[in-house]
C-alpha cells in the first residue's frame, strides 16, 4: 500500500507573543537543518533523540510532525509501523501504523502544542485509509515534572489523543493490562475496510476465555 503524504501546517501564537509552526509530514532535511531543544529529554538526551528522528525519517513508512519556534524543534510526533516485537505487527496490515512517540519540551508546555501536533497529523486525507494506534504506559509519563497523579495525567493524555480522533479500545495485551492506567487508543479511518478492522479486533484479543 503506497503511503501518500500531503504536507500541512498551522501557525500558533501564545498569549506571551511566542510563535510556533506546527508542520508535517516533514522531509528528513527539515530535521537535519533544525536545532533540537534541550528540553526534549523524555526518551533520551536531545541530540540522541534528534538522531533517532533522522533514522525514523529513513524508514519506508513514517510520518514526522514537528513544532518549531523559528528554526528550533520544540516538539514532535512520530508515526511508523509497529515494532516487529509487538503484537500489533503480527497481523501484517499495511494500513496499521502507530503513534510511536509524541513529545513537547518541558519549557514549552501550556501552549497546547501536543493537541496541535495531533490536529495537523490528521489534516492529511490519507489518514482515512489507516488504523492509527498508540499504546500508553504510565511509566513513560512525566509525573515528576508535571506534579500530576497517574490518573490526572491519564485524563489529560486521553483528552489530547481525542483531539486527533483516537479513542480508548479494550485489549488483553499483557503489558497494557499490567496496570489499569495503561491503555490502547486508536483511530480507524473512514476508508478502512471491514477485513482490516476484523484483523485489528482479532489481534486486540489473542486469548479466548472458557466459561
Amino acid at each position: 500500500m503506497k503511503h501518500n503524504k500531503t504536507y500541512h501546517s498551522l501557525e500558533i501564537q501564545g498569549k506571551d507573543g511566542k510563535k510556533f509552526l506546527v508542520e508535517g509530514p516533514v522531509e528528513k532535511r527539515v530535521i537535519e537543518e533544525a536545532e533540537f531543544d534541550e528540553g526534549l529529554v523524555a526518551f533520551r538526551p536531545p541530540q540522541q533523540q534528534k538522531k533517532a528522528l533522522l533514522k525514523v525519517a529513513d524508514l519506508p513508512e513514517n510520518r514526522i510532525i514537528l513544532v518549531r519556534e523559528e528554526n528550533k524543534i520544540v516538539g514532535y510526533a512520530i508515526y511508523l509501523f509497529p515494532d516487529p516485537l509487538e503484537r500489533w505487527s503480527e497481523v501484517e496490515l499495511e494500513n496499521l501504523i502507530e503513534l510511536g512517540a509524541i513529545e513537547v519540551s518541558a519549557d514549552y508546555r501550556g501552549y497546547q502544542l501536543a493537541k496541535n501536533l495531533l490536529k495537523v497529523s490528521m489534516m492529511d486525507d490519507a489518514v482515512e485509509d489507516y488504523i492509527i494506534i498508540t499504546t500508553e504506559y504510565y511509566w513513560h509519563w512525566d509525573l515528576r515534572g508535571t506534579g500530576l497523579s497517574i490518573w490526572a495525567y491519564r485524563d489529560i493524555m486521553e483528552k489530547v489523543m481525542k483531539t486527533g480522533g483516537l479513542e480508548w479500545y479494550a485489549t488483553d495485551d499483557p503489558e497494557i493490562c499490567s496496570h489499569p492506567a495503561n491503555c490502547l487508543m486508536a483511530r480507524i479511518g473512514k476508508r478502512v475496510g471491514p477485513d482490516a478492522v476484523h484483523e485489528f479486533n482479532r489481534i486486540r484479543f489473542k486469548h479466548k476465555y472458557m466459561f
